[in-house]
């Protein structure tokens, strides 16, 4: 035993002396079940180092004993709270001057990365002298800070652009992505990678041995953080970013890159200017909502609970895009799957669809054939009677979905579940002649399946509690994340979209070119505008949730709605509809006509897209759609795209004030008529918490 450490008792970390004298020190939180950083276990390692400096072993091995991973990074639950009290300066000088102790003790530190290292998991790797990690899937690597509203803040963003660059280094932080172990080692973020049951054995070698980095990753550390190419990189960097993301909307990409272009000196120099640009950037809105949207994210996931789900074969009915997408993903996942529609030709384009899907996201070419032995063709429906879990997503028609429950309901086993991706029919509507409606609800995907997030859970009142949590562990095992909401017409998702969607219909129809009316709601925050999405979603979709909606809703259809489209025009998919579509390298791009020079946009056009959708999320809560306000904003952002760093409506509803939109609404009632009234539901007291 090291003498400075006799005595010493410690909650989260372990060090032991091996006989070649270097210092296992092993990272293992107590009371959780995946490391995290909090103040507690900063202070504990601080004592631990200073101490170590006293008797130093040869070298430090920093590992992680948890299952889950090495680092997730800081404790997100009591950096929010530091934040609400106003310390968070404290806390990220705390973590700055403890990985700087580590970063200046006399004997050589690895760091050996197994699972996940996110973060702070990063950001003391980094203050090690080297870095190596295991080969396995799960080893990832990355700093995501910028997700949260802000960027590394305990010496990443100083350590990493010297280690690998400044181009390389910025890579990773304005997007927050993470690298697996080799992108990492051939980035030079770690020096070695190996077999996870060599890591340790191979950390102390590296320990007593250490390594020469490549000539290029050392220059490339140097020169591309010396004070002129840092002036000519910046503005360069800024313009990639800015092409992503606005300024007003996103600060911390932005911030990012000044701190390092004008920050000069030795490292503590560099920690203080770190610190004082993320200090700054925690307090934004921008930040709290992302850090609030993060735990949204946490809730949604633990819907799914501990318990099994018992679903391993899945009977999807409809190869359309969205069945044939649905199939597809649940087969990616590890699931059997059956493929089942009236025509064989439609579950044929429905398999080269899944194969595009495998090819992308399937990077091994030999685990590639098992995947897509998942999904099977099934003509003429024999999965059911096998089949734990029965999705319906064939035309939105009450009564042919009916018809389709009469003849699939009688075969299927006695646990099995039945489900429709209905996207707007009320599940009162579906359930009347079935059997088992214990065992029947809504599992309501969005399009495209791949890429979006939200599945909503729709139940009705004799669905079965067991049948909601088993649907929701099902999601988490697609990665997705459940929303319950209640049965009634659109739901929650579609139920606020359109409103949105329709009044970009109208103002299109009143002569507002529709590139004008698609860039004030991207200057809003949303991912894309209305009128594209018209499009992307589908004219004969909008048309058919629009016969649905809108008399629930007492709203009128524009001339773009209020009809079928024509063959051929139903937009994004068959390359027309309100904008003509061109096929690019990254996939379909809508041509959108130019809007005249002299065109001057409506003062109230932003409030006419966006005050539609927040008065019906308040109608929405008002009326029990969800539970409460978090898993309304919740369903909207992950379901819609809706503005992240607005924190959702009815958080939007909250932070501009509720008398000002109220204001709003009214003024926009008395220019453009009675569906801009306020809605009931404003004066919850949810809205005012």
């Amino acid at each position: 035993m090291i003498a400075g450490l006799d005595g010493l008792r410690f909650s989260h970390w372990q060090a032991e002396l091996r006989p070649d004298g270097v210092l296992l020190l092993s990272f293992d939180r107590a009371g959780e079940s995946v490391n995290t950083f909090s103040q507690d276990v900063l202070i504990e390692l601080d004592a631990l180092l200073e101490r170590l400096v006293l008797d130093p072993p040869k070298a430090l091995v920093l590992r992680s004993v948890k299952e889950k991973g090495f680092i997730a990074g800081a404790d997100i639950r009591e950096f929010a709270e530091f934040d609400r009290k106003g310390t968070i300066a404290d806390t990220i000088h705390r973590g700055q001057q403890v990985f700087q102790r580590l970063a200046d003790l006399p004997f050589p530190t690895v760091s050996a990365i197994h699972g996940f290292c996110m973060g702070g998991g990063t950001e003391i790797s980094l203050a090690c002298d080297y870095r190596i990690a295991s080969n396995d899937p799960s080893t990832k690597i990355g700093l995501p800070e910028v997700k949260l509203g802000i960027y590394p803040g305990w010496g990443g963003s100083v350590r990493l652009p010297r280690l690998v660059g400044a181009p390389a280094a910025m890579d990773v932080m304005l997007t927050g992505r993470n690298l697996s172990a080799k992108a990492a080692k051939a980035m030079g973020v770690v020096d070695k990678v190996v077999e996870p049951a060599l890591l340790i054995d191979e950390a102390v070698k590296l320990a007593l041995k250490g390594t020469q980095r490549p000539f290029k990753q050392r220059f490339l550390g140097w020169f591309t953080n010396t004070w002129p190419v840092r002036q000519l990189l910046a503005p360069m960097l800024v313009k990639q970013v800015a092409r992503k993301a606005r300024k007003d909307h996103y600060p911390a990409p932005f911030a990012l890159i000044e701190t390092w272009r004008r920050s000069s000196g030795g490292t503590q120099a560099l920690l203080k200017a770190e610190q004082k640009s993320v200090v700054k950037l925690a307090g934004t809105p921008t930040a709290r909502n992302l850090t609030r949207v993060f735990f949204l994210m946490e809730r949604l996931k633990g819907l799914g609970g501990k318990d099994p789900h018992g679903i391993t074969h899945v009977h999807v009915v409809g190869a359309g895009v969205m069945g044939g997408d649905i199939a597809a993903w649940s087969a990616y996942k590890g699931f059997e799957v059956t493929l089942q529609d009236r025509e064989q030709q439609f579950i044929d384009k429905a398999q080269s669809r899944a194969q595009e899907l495998f090819a992308k996201r399937v990077k091994d070419d030999a685990k590639r054939p098992a995947v897509a032995a998942r999904l099977k063709s099934d003509l003429a429906g024999d999965g059911v009677a096998d089949a734990d879990l029965v999705i319906e997503a064939i035309i939105e028609r009450t009564d042919a979905k009916r018809e389709l429950y009469a003849t699939v309901e009688p075969k299927l086993k006695p646990d099995a579940l039945l489900t429709t991706n209905t996207s707007s029919i009320p599940l009162d509507e579906l359930r009347g002649h079935i059997a088992r409606p214990v065992q029947f609800a809504g599992l309501h995907y969005f399009n495209p399946v791949a890429l979006m997030p939200l599945v909503e859970i729709v139940r009705h009142d004799a669905m079965a509690p067991q049948t909601e949590q088993r649907l929701a562990a099902f999601c988490k095992a697609l990665d997705k994340l459940p929303v319950p909401v209640a049965g009634t017409p659109g739901f929650l998702v579609n139920r606020l979209l359109f409103p949105y969607m329709l009044e970009a219909a109208t103002a299109y129809a009143e002569g507002i070119p529709g590139a004008a009316i698609d860039k004030v709601a991207v200057k809003f925050g949303m991912p894309m505008g209305p009128i594209e999405l018209i499009d992307t979603v589908g004219l004969d979709v909008a048309y058919g949730v629009g016969q649905e909606l809108a008399p629930f809703l007492g709203l009128s259809i524009p001339p773009a709605l209020s009809n079928p489209p024509e063959q051929g025009k139903r937009g994004k998919k068959d390359g027309q509809g309100i904008y003509a579509w061109e096929q690019t390298d990254k996939g379909s791009k809508p041509k959108k006509p130019d809007v005249p020079k002299d065109y001057k946009v409506p003062d109230d056009l932003e409030d006419r897209l966006i005050l539609p959708l927040v008065n019906e999320a308040v109608a929405a809560l008002h009326d029990g759609v969800v539970s409460d306000a978090d898993l309304l904003d919740a369903g909207v952002i992950f379901g819609t795209g809706f503005a992240p760093f607005r924190g959702g409506p009815i958080q939007y509803a909250k932070e501009t004030g509720i008398e000002v939109l109220l204001e709003r609404l009214k003024a926009l009632q008395a220019k453009h008529g009675d569906r801009f009234a306020p809605k009931a539901g404003w004066d919850n007291p949810a809205l005012r918490d």
